[in-house]
């Protein structure tokens, strides 16, 4: 199953400056673990040392907050777009 996932301006050099890929996956936790394999490194970015999504990180599929989903394990289908989005803070 195809899935678009949208890259974050600060991920973009781990992914050689795509602001978009395309992988195969069924649900979250799969798809991250997809892009480590394709770049390594990404995962520590987006997930904890106790597998879960990081605090600072927010990731959307097809426009819903996974944290009000059942977060990694949110199901993905084809066709389906991901979006990362790293908080952002200042005042």
């Amino acid at each position: 199953m195809s899935v678009l996932v949208r890259i974050p301006t600060p991920l973009r050099r781990m992914t050689g400056g795509k602001d978009k890929v395309e992988v195969e996956s069924s649900n979250l936790g799969e798809m991250v673990d997809t892009l480590e394999s394709a770049y390594p490194g990404f995962k520590e970015r987006l997930v904890d040392e106790n597998g879960d999504l990081r605090y600072f990180v927010n990731i959307y599929v097809n426009g819903e907050d996974v944290r009000f989903l059942q977060g990694l394990e949110t199901s993905t289908s084809t066709g389906d777009e991901v979006s990362i989005v790293p908080a952002v803070a200042g005042g």
